[in-house]
């Protein structure tokens, strides 16, 4: 069977999650979209991990859809299948539980996630940034999309030009 273990992964997600699950897609051979509630999401990661085999994250993706945060955790199986597994967080107060206690590697991708959009990942061990400079301005998290790259200039450069 063509999508046979990407099947059995998905029905194994469904038992455990039940109704916290918001949509499964299984477009192709060796690809999985989740989204899921964020009550169920450390759940999730934990069954994904010591359960389901998911032992390495490649990256956690954001993306601004204006009043909330999509994050979307990149997971593979055993160097085979990817799995990405999507929640949403209010943008008013994005605040998410850390993974790094599940999978250590987690730590520069939820910092990096922090930096550029304001993400705070609650019990991370630390939040110091990782990508924008030490003057970067506080709560101006370049890839929202309030900003444009004009008012981050603005913000970002006004003690070099003289600005106000």
């Amino acid at each position: 069977m063509e999508k046979e273990k990407e099947n059995e992964i998905v029905a194994k997600l469904r038992e455990i999650l039940k109704e916290k699950i918001v949509e499964v897609r299984v477009p192709r051979k060796r690809r999985i979209f989740v989204r899921i509630e964020m009550e169920a999401f450390k759940k999730a990661v934990k069954h994904l991990v010591e359960d389901l085999g998911f032992k390495h994250l490649s990256t956690i993706t954001g993306v601004d859809l204006g009043e909330t945060i999509e994050l979307i955790y990149h997971l593979a199986y055993k160097g085979s299948i990817e799995l990405s597994l999507g929640i949403t967080v209010e943008k008013k107060n994005p605040n998410v539980p850390t993974i790094t206690d599940i999978i250590p590697g987690a730590i520069l991708y939820e910092r990096e996630v922090h930096d550029l959009f304001g993400v705070t990942f609650e019990g991370h061990p630390d939040l110091a940034r990782l990508i924008l400079p030490e003057k970067w301005p506080r709560d101006v998290y370049p890839l929202r999309k309030e900003y444009t790259l004009e008012n981050l200039h603005g913000s970002i450069f006004k003690d070099e030009e003289g600005e106000k």
